[in-house]
């Protein structure tokens, strides 16, 4: 079947995105035991080689990423020109939808993870199979969760706090349009993971930035209804994002689909409607555990916030000032937990663990580096950065000590995300599932609320709570990384020819 997989991938003359890894012998995929912690890099290869790996796959994930946070403020500056009550609209939709977005979003993991495996064994027609696959399921995830959200919008956002009526009304019609357009984001999603696990992260990061200039736009016209467009306010907001993810879909498609494209999306006849079950139970053994991870972190986020949400409209205001800044910074974790997580898996399914090690390790020096950088601004800086948002003196006052406490948690969150990047890219989900479960969803908003209700601790409390959590995290993910067992963790079931 490999042979079969090679030969078919010279003659169609496919581009690959290069790496080091490439240039090695391939080793047992099956017969990986655990590896040494300390193993010797190849024969041939250096250092600089890797890194030079691991930043072009990371770079344009973290441009991308940034760009994204940053269209994200730009929409929030846009609605907030409105009023509080269409901040509060736009804000209270954000929860709900990453909620209804769990499951696609932990398929997509799974998606990376299998796709990058097959690429690092050669086994293109397996890695094909993959994104034949994951793209129906992505596809009815995100028609079955849009009809859910259309038909639930209303509890949703009156669950998530909405008291005042125009809120209500103005959030339920923003979320319902998001609901429309809820399949396009799944489907797209599916594509990124998918070149990402090719280790080509400079497409995605094309199609996205085109989707968030398109978003940017059409807010300005749409929200304020320039050069003849009707005044549509929070409604035209909406609307920009739909025709963002709309414009990112169609191009995605396009990249997927072109005939040099290693994993190319195609459906031979008879294949549409058919399940290939050794494909799907892999994803699901790697993306069910994500799923469990991701709905942990977003039930510790909700009792965390309303926790936080009690101290008053003036503290509520510079947390949200404060975490808004910090979320900034988990896009230097997130970029290179993508080069983590992909050559990982090509090197595992390479049958190199030792490829595994080096470039992990090495993703983590670098991820440190720019993370000292980034914390060395913050805490030099953090009145102005607060000042950007609200120049009120209380706000600043207390918002300094917490983005102390951002700069000094930065080595961490990066370590920890990067870490956990790679034990993704090995299948190892349950790990990381129980680690979020425990930190995230227990300690955080248990610590936060035993220090400021037990204890009277203002938001410094909650805040302490916090940095334990990451603290906590990191700790867990270092020692699971350094016992070399995350390589063995998982063994896909082997898809038939």
């Amino acid at each position: 079947m490999e042979q079969k997989n090679k030969s078919q991938e010279q003659q169609g003359k496919v581009r690959k995105v290069a790496t080091t890894l490439d240039t090695l012998p391939a080793g047992d995929p099956h017969s990986i035991g655990k590896v040494d912690t300390k193993v010797a890099l190849p024969e041939g290869v250096t250092s600089k080689m890797l890194y030079n790996d691991i930043i072009r796959i990371g770079w344009p994930a973290f441009v991308e990423l940034t760009l994204m946070q940053l269209t994200s403020m730009f929409d929030t500056m846009q609605v907030s020109r409105l009023g509080a009550w269409a901040t509060s609209a736009v804000g209270l939709t954000n929860l709900p939808k990453m909620l209804l977005g769990t499951a696609f979003m932990a398929l997509n993991t799974g998606t990376m993870a299998m796709v990058g495996r097959y690429r690092g064994a050669g086994q293109q027609e397996n890695a094909k199979r993959v994104i034949r696959q994951t793209f129906i399921l992505n596809l009815l995830c995100g028609v079955f969760f849009g009809i859910i959200g259309l038909i639930f919008a209303k509890p949703l956002i009156k669950f998530m706090g909405a008291s005042e009526e125009k809120v209500l009304v103005e959030g339920v019609k923003y979320f319902q349009i998001q609901m429309i357009g809820f399949m396009t984001v799944s489907m797209t999603s599916c594509i990124t993971s998918t070149l990402r696990g090719c280790g080509d992260s400079k497409t995605a990061m094309k199609y996205n930035m085109t989707s968030n200039l398109v978003n940017v736009t059409f807010n300005y016209i749409l929200i304020n209804g320039k050069f003849g467009f009707p005044r549509l306010e929070v409604v035209g907001a909406s609307i920009a994002t739909v025709m963002g993810q709309t414009v990112a879909l169609c191009m995605a498609l396009y990249a997927i689909r072109k005939k040099d494209q290693y994993a190319r999306l195609e459906f031979p006849k008879g294949t549409l409607f058919k399940l290939d079950k050794d494909v799907i139970s892999n994803v699901t053994r790697i993306g069910f555990p994500s799923m469990i991870e991701q709905l942990a972190m977003r039930m510790g986020v909700i009792v965390f916030t309303k926790t936080v949400a009690g101290l008053g409209t003036t503290l509520y205001a510079t947390h949200t000032i404060c975490m808004n800044i910090q979320s900034m910074t988990f896009m230097n974790g997130q970029a290179f937990a993508t080069s983590a997580t992909s050559l990982v898996s090509q090197s595992l399914g390479k049958g190199r663990p030792d490829m595994a090690m080096h470039y992990s390790k090495r993703t983590q020096r670098v991820g440190m580096a720019t993370a000292i950088i980034i914390a060395t601004g913050i805490f030099f800086f953090n009145e102005h950065l607060i000042a950007l948002y609200n120049d009120d003196p209380a706000i600043i006052a207390v918002g300094t000590g917490l983005l102390s406490m951002v700069a000094l948690v930065q080595p961490f969150q990066c370590s920890q995300f990067i870490l956990a990047g790679a034990l993704r890219g090995a299948g190892d989900t349950k790990y990381t599932a129980m680690v979020v479960m425990l930190t995230a969803m227990l300690l955080r908003p248990g610590l936060a609320i035993l220090l400021i209700k037990g204890f009277g601790f203002s938001l410094e409390g909650a805040w302490y709570a916090l940095v334990a959590d990451q603290l906590l995290r990191t700790t867990l993910v270092f020692a699971r990384y350094h016992t070399g067992k995350w390589v063995t963790s998982f063994k896909p079931t082997q898809a038939k020819s």
